[in-house]
């Protein structure tokens, strides 16, 4: 602190002498300042799925692996399909089958309506071939839909890929037996990345009303987001109110499950600001040189804030119109700013 002192008092001293009449200078100015939070961040995928069995079988092909890229359509686990190839011929005959009786019922219901219409036959005898006839073409129906079933079973033996992504998991092997609803491989796709945060109960609402926040990735670079999901329900643990926001990164070099910061807008206040090159400093020390009426530049301490764009924010010491000197250094050279440093006094 007395070190601090001293350098004060010397540059004081200098700047009373300084005889520079090439001052420039630079006025204190009242700007809105945007207030942010910093909430911590994952990266994550807007498609990431497992892909499970839906039919029975034991896995045969298993063409990609951990890391593999995809595209849509393409085959990624292939079932052993005897058993239902041999559903679908089965079910071909019963279909067959079933389409010749109904041609046989409608022969016949034909023939007994003709013989009735001459009275040779009885309403009983004409109401039962109709009836046949009604059956048979259930039955094809019913047989319609079973082959319909196993030709879907037989296409069930063949997984393909939903989306163009890259395998990040596999769930089984070549040689093992699978039942329906078991997962066999998960992916996802890097074109469409997302941050999912969780911002604190105080600013929910300012979360709510916000369109858009800066993310910034662990390399330092920052990108915008899109607009903003909001979920209307806190966490009951937390408290806190989860936020879904969508990035793009052309670089190819986010993936899911990274961690980043986010920078949220909560509100803006006023701000006294001055130009970062009229402040300098020394230790925990900053001041700058205030003009006087008669051009003189005097020193004066002042408590700063945050540095944005160029500037600094002024919390204390400076009031809004003073003129202050910008790049103090041109009034009496740059040595007087360099002080060395004394020795603590004991």
């Amino acid at each position: 602190m007395l070190r601090n002192s001293r350098w004060l008092v010397l540059l004081a001293a200098f700047a009373a002498t300084a005889l520079n009449a090439d001052i420039r200078t630079a006025r204190v100015e009242r700007a809105p300042l945007e207030e942010t939070i910093r909430l911590d961040g994952r990266i994550e995928a807007v498609q990431q799925s497992t892909v499970s069995a839906r039919t029975a079988g034991t896995v045969i092909r298993l063409p990609f692996d951990v890391d593999d890229s995809v595209s849509a359509g393409e085959l990624i686990v292939q079932l052993d399909d005897k058993r239902q190839q041999a559903g679908v011929e089965q079910a071909r005959a019963a279909r067959a089958e079933a389409r010749a009786n109904l041609e046989d019922a409608n022969q016949r219901f034909a023939r007994i309506q003709s013989v009735f219409e001459r009275g040779l036959a009885s309403q009983q005898e004409l109401d039962q071939a109709r009836n046949n006839r009604a059956a048979a073409k259930a039955r094809l129906e019913r047989t319609n839909a079973a082959l319909t079933n196993a030709r879907e079973e037989l296409g069930d033996t063949r997984i393909t890929a939903p989306y163009s992504g890259i395998v990040t998991e596999r769930h089984v092997e070549i040689g093992e037996s699978v039942q329906p609803g078991q997962p066999l491989i998960s992916g996802l796709s890097r074109e469409k990345l997302r941050v999912l945060t969780h911002v604190p109960q105080p600013y929910a609402n300012h979360a709510r009303q916000q369109g858009h926040a800066m993310v910034t990735l662990p390399d330092g670079r920052q990108l915008a987001t899109g607009p903003i999901t909001f979920y209307p329900y806190a966490d009951p643990q937390t408290h806190s109110f989860r936020l879904r926001l969508p990035v793009t990164d052309d670089s190819g070099s986010l993936y899911p499950g990274m961690l980043v910061k986010v920078t949220l807008p909560v509100g803006s206040r006023s701000a006294l600001w001055v130009p970062k090159d009229a402040v300098f400093h020394r230790g925990e020390m900053r001041a700058v040189f205030v003009l006087t009426d008669h051009n003189q530049p005097r020193l004066r301490p002042i408590r700063t804030g945050i540095e944005h764009n160029g500037r600094i924010e002024v919390l204390a010491g400076l009031t809004e119109g003073e003129p202050v000197a910008t790049r103090p250094q041109n009034l009496f050279g740059s040595d007087a700013l360099n002080l060395p440093d004394e020795a603590d006094d004991e």
